[in-house]
């Protein structure tokens, strides 16, 4: 979906649907586009409701071919569907001026709201990508390392494309003020970037509580965080946005086949960032993270 202005001015691409089971960006931008209709006074706003489409039907983060959209750009016009559809995402990246890519913790986590960007090596960029992430107002803006590839803000990074990411709940429910905020969010930015009608622009108050720059390698990978140890049942005893110790109680694994059980400590301290919501987990599996805020 395409919307243009009366006045020239920039390209805003908007992406939902990068995995199958965050469904909240999908409605999000359903919703925008009703909003946009009569507010856009400038520039041109492409917005992708569903950008993989094999994972959606399949109600999984993977494509049907196995494949994480978010690991594989910029794809291939001749791969597998997941990796052609890499590839004409990649394309709509490097063809926009700004990017904003709407994520949740689909079926496996719930997430405390969050920009992210890239800590990108040009200053300018990187200081656009700083003010999108505070437009978007969500509690906490994050940059993280830029080394990562395969992803479509590493695409917007070699094209020298300001680029954020939002995070906001998950654990397979559909929740309302993920897909409020994001709507606000998605126009706050488009606000920011003095692309609304008058009528349409408003003073919103900042939201954001804490702001966080960590160029640490992979420090932005969620999947990595906190890995589990044991085989079994996952019952998380924390909430994301709590502040919590190191050695505090993070959950407990249960093993229902030999009636064994272990708990899980926090291995820092600092603020709740995601906590796993899939029960099911196996060595290896990540059970949430927690934000340094002294980084």
């Amino acid at each position: 979906m395409e919307l243009k202005g009366k006045e020239e001015g920039p390209h805003v691409l908007i992406i939902a649907g990068v995995h199958g089971d965050e469904y909240e960006p999908m409605i999000t931008i359903m919703e925008l586009h009703k909003r946009l209709v009569n507010a856009l006074k400038k520039g041109r706003v492409t917005l992708i409701c569903c950008a993989n489409e094999t994972a959606y039907l399949a109600g999984q983060r993977m494509g049907a071919d196995g494949l994480d959209l978010a690991r594989i750009c910029p794809g291939t016009p001749a791969g597998t569907v997941s990796q052609q559809a890499a590839f004409g995402l990649s394309e709509q990246i490097r063809n926009c001026d700004y990017l904003v890519d709407l994520h949740t913790g689909g079926a496996l986590f719930d997430l405390f709201p969050l920009s992210g960007y890239m800590l990108h090596a040009d200053p300018k960029v990187l200081q656009v990508q700083r003010q999108m992430a505070a437009a978007f107002n969500l509690p906490l803006v994050w940059g993280t390392d830029a080394a990562p590839d395969g992803r479509t803000l590493s695409v917007a990074r070699d094209a020298a494309i300001p680029a954020i990411y939002v995070e906001y709940g998950g654990g397979n429910v559909v929740q309302e003020p993920v897909i409020e905020a994001y709507t606000e969010g998605c126009l706050g930015v488009l606000d920011h970037l003095n692309m609304l009608r008058e009528e349409a622009r408003e003073e919103r108050a900042s939201k954001v509580v804490y702001t966080v720059e960590d160029a640490t390698p992979d420090g932005g990978f969620l999947q990595g965080k906190m890995l589990s140890r044991f085989d079994g049942v996952f019952l998380p005893k924390v909430q994301p946005g709590s502040m919590i110790k190191k050695g505090d109680i993070w959950g407990v694994i249960y093993d229902p086949l030999f009636r064994r059980q272990w708990t899980v400590e926090a291995d820092c301290a600092g603020l709740v960032l995601f906590v796993r919501r899939h029960p099911r987990v196996y060595p290896g599996d990540s059970l949430g993270g927690i934000l340094l805020l002294d980084k």
